[in-house]
């Protein structure tokens, strides 16, 4: 697989009452599918109000997506809590997370809304990760692991593929700025931009040495001696190649 965009876009038209209006039909028809003739009329209704004044028009294709996308982190926001509930040690990807950073809720207390997170999952293909467009599908094996379907972004139905939760799904990976290269430290767990021949993709690797450096007008120049999960493999890489956890970065800001 080549390597997939670690960004997306998103349209982001909707004014803040046309959104409410759609979070509150979307409680209200849950996994119901709504059809064309409802987001058309639902469009019309948008368009002639007084919010919508002297803004682009809504077209029904982009309500129709909002809430196809927003049903699906719906139920998999509710699928994994049940599954936080029954695994005996939880996903890392599907721990609730407070709005401090802290990489675990304490027992007992409630978590957060989960769809506001991204994620990337590794894939069983070349066993490096990639970021997630959608969650399509989910189920349990007869051996009580769960699994979704996902899809990648950049990548169509094709590479759609079935993915372990526990093993090999989690928060997105986060880019560092110039900046922020003291935030890496060595034995940090990072996800490093590997370029073989004609392949790019993104592997775990473990920080081993820094080559600590001062910066200059092209940004960071510090060197980060890095060696690969996968393979054992090391290298020497600048900061423009890294991506750090999200949990390092909570770390980093507590202290």
């Amino acid at each position: 697989m080549d390597l997939r965009p670690r960004q997306r876009q998103t349209f982001t038209g909707f004014t803040k009452s046309e959104v409410l209006k759609m979070e509150q039909l979307l409680n209200e028809f849950k996994e119901q599918s709504l059809d064309d003739e409802f987001c058309k009329k639902l469009a019309r209704v948008f368009n002639r109000s007084s919010g919508r004044a002297g803004k682009p028009v809504v077209k029904w294709t982009e309500i129709q997506s909002w809430f196809e996308k927003n049903q699906q982190q719906a139920l998999f926001k509710e699928t994994s809590v049940d599954v936080v509930k029954k695994s005996p040690v939880a996903p890392d990807a599907l721990t609730p997370r407070k709005a401090t950073g802290n990489p675990r809720m304490p027992e007992g207390e409630k978590g957060e809304d989960l769809s506001g997170l991204e994620f990337e999952a590794r894939s069983s293909t070349d066993g490096a990760w990639y970021d997630v467009d959608e969650f399509l599908s989910h189920r349990f094996l007869s051996s009580g692991e769960f699994e979704v379907r996902v899809r990648y972004v950049g990548f169509g139905a094709e590479e759609d593929e079935w993915v372990n939760v526990r093993e090999s799904l989690r928060e997105r990976s986060v880019s560092l700025e110039h900046s922020e290269c003291g935030k890496v430290k060595v034995g940090d767990l990072v996800v490093c931009f590997q370029e073989i021949q004609d392949q790019a993709r993104y592997f775990d690797a473990h920080v081993i040495e820094i080559q600590r450096r001062l910066h200059d007008i092209r940004g960071c120049r510090c060197l980060f001696l890095i060696r690969y999960d996968h393979d054992n493999t090391e290298e020497k890489v600048r900061l423009r190649r890294l991506c750090c956890r999200p949990n390092i970065l909570a770390k980093f800001e507590e202290n």
